[in-house]
């Protein structure tokens, strides 16, 4: 698609794509993804289904060199207008077990963000988009990553956004950090407009009678839990209000974690969809109405995915959610890569 203000196609590439939301959403934006890396082959798999025109690298990022990326995509250093990705994020979240209150943490993780660095360099490109969770703003490794990026001549901002105010129907906190060659390039304003779970899901039929596999997938489901979750309140309520005697024994020896088992609210905003949303035991997982948890085909469409976008089901349920709950939300990045299509175009 051809940007109004720019003689080209403006390019981008992205960086740790996942099953493609990122891409779809610079795509949205206007801009032509012209390569992407991922190491997960599942992800890959689905990524290409959807993005066929992208030229993929199917590997280790840390195995893959700059030159020769640049070489197949024939571009030269200064060229390409974004470099965006997202490093794998669990290394920099404070999400704690259940039982052992132990915070995940991984030095090789954490060094992918350095990853990135390397592209930047070898690419320069005109502008960069970093998305993760909120602890990246906190972790002295960002601070690093600034002060190189300064080095290398651009300038950069960070923010904490949530993508509900963006017009994905989900509460979502990431940070964003923005950086450009010519001075930090500005950051999107909400869009004042709130989705709710109701705009993104009522309109579906029941999972069985809808043809698509993704909302079709079968759910099984033990009597005794099957009877708790028929109890829950609909729209909203959650299993604190149920009794004592009407809870699961583990949860009345759980003090926390209360939206387990709970329902989400039509005329709000979805909680934050992870990779546990087919498990009621995850999270605010249950539908607002029937007796079971959201669909597969229900949480892309609450991470803003259109209904037509396909997710690999050949590893099973769980591993579609992964790619599901690890995606970013298309409409956000939209949103967000806009005013940098401005940004590169003025100069």
């Amino acid at each position: 698609m051809k940007n109004p203000r720019s003689r080209r196609p403006l390019t981008a590439i992205d960086l740790f794509s996942g099953a493609g939301g990122l891409t779809l959403g610079l795509r949205w934006a206007g801009f032509r993804v012209l390569g992407a890396i991922e190491k997960d082959p599942l992800a890959v798999r689905t990524y290409i289904r959807n993005h066929p025109r992208t030229r993929v690298w199917s590997n280790d990022i840390r195995k893959v060199h700059v030159t020769r990326v640049a070489r197949a995509l024939r571009l030269r250093p200064g060229q390409l207008d974004l470099l965006a990705g997202c490093p794998p994020c669990q290394s920099f979240s404070s999400v704690r077990t259940l039982n052992g209150g132990r915070r995940v943490r991984n030095k090789n993780q954490k060094d992918l963000l350095f990853q990135f660095l390397r592209f930047v360099r070898g690419l320069r490109p005109k502008a960069v988009m970093i998305e993760n969770v909120p602890g990246l703003a906190k972790d002295r490794r960002l601070a690093g990553f600034r002060r190189e990026l300064r080095k290398l001549g651009y300038e950069s901002r960070c923010k904490i956004l949530n993508a509900a105010d963006y017009g994905v129907p989900q509460r979502r906190l990431r940070v964003i950090l923005l950086a450009g060659r010519f001075g930090p390039p500005p950051f999107a304003r909400g869009t004042n407009v709130k989705h709710t779970v109701r705009d993104a899901i009522a309109g579906l039929p029941t999972p069985g009678r809808m043809g698509d596999p993704l909302h079709d997938y079968s759910e099984k489901r033990s009597a005794k839990v099957l009877a708790l979750i028929k109890r829950i309140p609909k729209n909203g309520g959650g299993r604190v209000d149920l009794s004592n005697r009407d809870q699961l024994g583990c949860h009345k020896r759980l003090d926390g974690f209360k939206d387990v088992y709970g329902r989400m609210a039509w005329e709000s905003v979805a909680p934050t969809i992870t990779c546990g949303f087919v498990n009621p035991s995850k999270g605010r997982f249950l539908h607002p109405q029937q007796n079971r948890t959201i669909t597969l085909r229900e949480g892309g469409l609450l991470q803003g995915f259109p209904r037509c976008y396909s997710f690999s089901l050949e590893r099973g349920k769980f591993a579609a959610a992964g790619l599901i709950g690890n995606a970013l939300p298309p409409r956000f990045i939209m949103h967000l890569a806009r005013p940098i299509v401005g940004y590169v175009c003025s100069r």
